[in-house]
């Protein structure tokens, strides 16, 4: 398209969307007038406004399969309660000695293999605040516990956030996966640290706390712990089947690219099939549409403010005012990722947003793809637990705790999130 948006203009589109979304205005029509307003202001007259968000719209199909693909997986990991059988069995085996251990790597692993964070932080939390009582330990290191362990596992997950950030830098989602891992365990060592400090700080866990904790199924009615495995563990062996063949060059294993649009429906399949709930799957497939419903509506919102700031001038500006400056263009992609997840307090729609308006200026700095993914994938999750998203408010009724009480974490469940963000920045950026 021949048509160069002024710069100004596409900012001006991306700030009233994001006041939009902090308005509570829903963020499909917050990302769409932005972009509107962006257009028009930037000198598109009404016919190529509509050309620009079309041609945004397309741009995120890929990403839209993917998307849907992994509510596949999902559904059946929640609804069959594997998810349920697999933050049981890490909290039973490592033992009391290892709550808050036990708690946040439950939390990473269940969100690791495919499941919403928020819908993680559910799932622990029950199991959470019973060993919370019993250990006398409080709510505040319960919920860093399990937030801090969700982060560290959200950034390794075939989850809508990671497929952005794979999309949005053109490399696949096991090699942001793979690139992730270790920032994610530096987060879940300093979730451990953070939380086991403060033990004893804050509201302790009551008996009516407990009153009304009863998980979505019965420990009895869950499947067994092999068998819960089956769809997370074929997951990431499917996935990482080309990655390993290439550093191993194994050229058999080359040839196997397989997407994660083939991978996470199958695996859940065969997952559901081998926990003998193949007659669910239909309702398990819909149970994860359902939840993919949002994420991909905000896609499409966000693939037009994404195409509005690309068309415009605003990535060769920024390029050329970093350098002027004298700060290192690296610095870009975590600040993005950080900016646009704290905006809109959202994993997903923060990476969304930050891959389509500033993909193009971090790689014009001569930073990787994979790099550039990395270190705004894990820049998105230092903010994106504000109290203007859903996640704020959904943790604390899961903690039975206070707004006051919930907001105490802030700070801590930051600086999991700047520990990746440091990590990933230092590993692909600096060194």
């Amino acid at each position: 398209m021949s048509l160069v948006l002024t710069w100004w203009a596409a900012l001006i589109g991306l700030a009233v969307a994001i006041i939009l979304i902090l308005k509570h205005l829903n963020p499909v029509y917050a990302l769409l007038l932005g972009a509107v307003i962006g257009c028009l202001l930037g000198g598109a007259n009404l016919t190529q406004t509509i050309d620009i968000l079309i041609q945004g719209g397309q741009s995120v199909m890929g990403t839209v399969l993917r998307v849907l693909a992994a509510g596949m997986l999902a559904g059946v990991m929640m609804e069959s309660g594997a998810a349920d059988t697999l933050a049981r069995a890490i909290v039973t085996k490592m033992g009391d000695r290892l709550a808050i251990l036990a708690l946040a790597l439950a939390t990473m692993v269940i969100t690791a293999v495919g499941v919403f964070i928020p819908v993680a932080v559910l799932i622990v939390a029950p199991i959470a605040l019973e060993v919370g009582q019993r250990m006398h330990i409080s709510k505040l290191a319960l919920l860093v516990a399990l937030s801090g362990g969700g982060k560290a596992g959200n950034i390794i997950s075939p989850n809508p956030n990671t497929i952005a950030a794979a999309k949005g830098f053109n490399v696949e989602l096991s090699q942001v996966m793979i690139a992730d891992f270790i920032p994610a365990v530096v987060a879940l060592i300093v979730t451990v640290i953070l939380a086991t400090l403060l033990k004893r700080r804050g509201s302790a866990v009551l008996e009516r706390d407990l009153e009304s904790l009863t998980s979505k199924a019965h420990p009895t009615a869950l499947p067994s712990l092999g068998t819960a495995l089956v769809t997370p563990v074929l997951a990431i062996v499917l996935l990482l089947l080309n990655p390993i063949g290439s550093i191993l060059h194994i050229d058999v294993l080359t040839k196997f690219s397989l997407d994660a649009m083939y991978v996470l429906p199958i695996a859940a399949i065969v997952g559901a099939l081998a926990m003998r709930q193949g007659s669910k799957l239909m309702s398990y497939a819909q149970a994860g549409m359902n939840r993919m419903t949002d994420v991909v509506l905000i896609l499409i919102g966000a693939g037009a403010i994404g195409a509005v700031i690309t068309t415009s001038d605003l990535p060769t500006q920024l390029i050329h005012l970093i350098k002027a400056s004298g700060v290192s263009g690296v610095f870009l992609a975590p600040i993005a990722g950080i900016l646009m997840a704290g905006a809109t307090a959202s994993t997903s729609t923060g990476v969304i947003l930050a891959t389509g308006s500033f993909s193009k200026a971090v790689l014009g700095f001569g930073i990787s793809p994979l790099a550039g993914a990395a270190m705004m994938h894990t820049g998105a999750i230092v903010c994106d637990h504000l109290p203007h998203g859903n996640y704020f408010h959904v943790t604390a009724n899961a903690m039975r705790m206070t707004i006051s009480e919930r907001s105490k974490g802030i700070l801590y469940e930051s600086l999991v999130g700047g520990a990746a963000v440091i990590t990933a920045t230092l590993i692909y950026g600096i060194f």
